[in-house]
């Protein structure tokens, strides 16, 4: 299925990516709050890194299940449509973190973050074609970026919102036994802010619904069977390795954002619910870097590499660090009035800016040449996002066998995977037998 937009004019584009820009930040906010959400459910339930790590596990294995699916339902309904009904999902389960605070019954804020993850999963399916197919493929990246400094800016915000909200009512609680009064008031405190993030997104599904936003029009409505068009999309090997590197890239990417909080937790840092805030800034970073540079002085395939190298070199740069050493801190944070924070949770946070190219090179590479093959592709490589739900369960595992700083090894396969598709895994097209 070939999608195209109605009128590609330069002037047309601009409403719709508009829209399409506030859905990126709103994905964003919604998913990073899980960075703050991981550690204060964590402090509240004491749970083990590996009950922590569940947290994470249900919102991102939602994209197993629901991803093709999801593609299925937007050939049916429209992508208009299905970004109204991603969002709706979205809204049930912020109602769902009520009852949830309420009991504080684990299971039921694991629903809840299962529903959060079935509705992202339709949202992005819907949304990030526009992205690629408003504008030229080779410029993809550029504008792939863009729409991530929003989702990663709302990563900054949401940590800040969720401490200036929940958390900001319960200093001194770090490193103590919490009373069951203590205990009640903590999780009473996420009733409101989850009300309020449910009733906004409803709000937005509507208007979203209404919007002038153009619909992506199916060029061939006579395609295969949905099975069909699978294989013969897993028939290309650039997109097949794009599936896995997306897959491992989100194992890191979650696990640099999602972990750094429980990791200060560990370390006894106070505010360690704004320690996402530090991995999304450097992946800000990263996306204006990318903007910059691509494609102007250096291709997708060559940020591409560079940024698996970096991820490898810190994540070496981790795992051997001495977690008591503030050397960075004091001469980058203290003295402009930061926080004296352990360097190795800088370290963590700097990941941020090793994976910020990963996704906008990775995905136009992938789906590269796959023509009426670019809504499934497209389905496809949004089911790597379930690499989401087991880099960080392998975190917690791991964190649980030996310590949480060598839980961070399991990043290491996965930049030397990224390093492969940089290299060469992009460039092994399907071959055409001659007629």
């Amino acid at each position: 299925m070939t999608t195209n937009v109605m009128d590609t004019s330069k002037k047309s584009s601009v409403i719709p990516m508009a829209i399409v820009a506030v859905l990126f930040f709103i994905l964003g906010f919604a998913t990073w709050l899980n960075g703050s959400l991981m550690p204060y459910l964590s402090q509240i339930l004491q749970l083990t890194p590996f009950q922590g790590a569940l947290i994470l596990f249900s919102f991102y294995i939602a994209v197993t299940f629901t991803a093709i699916p999801s593609a299925m339902l937007i050939k049916k309904v429209g992508y208009k449509n299905g970004m109204a009904l991603g969002m709706g999902l979205m809204m049930v389960a912020g109602l769902l973190f009520i009852p949830a605070a309420m009991s504080q019954f684990f299971p039921l804020f694991l629903l809840a973050q299962l529903v959060m993850g079935a509705g992202q999963t339709l949202l992005q399916t819907a949304v990030n074609p526009y992205v690629v197919r408003l504008g030229a493929e080779e410029s993809a990246a550029v504008r792939i970026s863009i729409m991530g400094i929003l989702n990663k800016g709302a990563g900054v915000i949401a940590p800040m919102v969720f401490t200036a909200l929940i958390l900001s009512n319960f200093k001194g609680t770090v490193g103590t036994v919490l009373t069951q009064q203590q205990v009640d008031n903590m999780a009473n405190g996420l009733i409101l802010p989850y009300l309020g993030m449910a009733v906004f997104i409803g709000i937005l599904a509507f208007a979203v619904k209404k919007s002038p936003l153009p619909e992506l029009i199916n060029e061939d409505n006579n395609s295969d069977s949905c099975q069909g068009e699978i294989r013969e999309t897993l028939s290309h090997p650039n997109l097949v390795f794009g599936v896995i590197a997306i897959f491992l890239y989100v194992a890191v990417e979650v696990i640099a954002g999602d972990t750094i909080g429980t990791f200060a937790l560990s370390l006894g840092v106070e505010n360690y619910s704004v320690m996402t805030s530090y991995t999304m800034m450097c992946m800000v970073l990263g996306y204006i870097l990318g903007i910059m540079l691509i494609p102007r002085f250096i291709s997708q395939q060559a940020a591409l590499t560079v940024s698996a190298l970096l991820g490898l070199v810190i994540t070496f740069s981790i795992l051997f660090i001495d977690t008591q050493s503030f050397v960075v801190a004091n001469a980058l944070l203290v003295p402009l009035g930061g926080a004296q924070l352990p360097d190795i949770l800088l370290l963590i946070a700097f990941l941020g800016l090793a994976n910020a190219i990963v996704w906008p090179a990775v995905f136009p590479l992938a789906l590269s040449g796959m023509g009426k093959l670019t809504s499934t592709g497209s389905a496809l490589l949004i089911m790597g996002i379930a690499g989401g739900a087991f880099g960080p369960l392998l975190w917690g595992l791991l964190s649980g066998i030996s310590s949480l700083q060598t839980g961070y090894s399991v990043m290491l396969p996965c930049y030397l995977f990224i390093l492969f598709y940089a290299v060469k895994g992009h460039k092994m097209k399907k071959k055409v037998v001659p007629a």
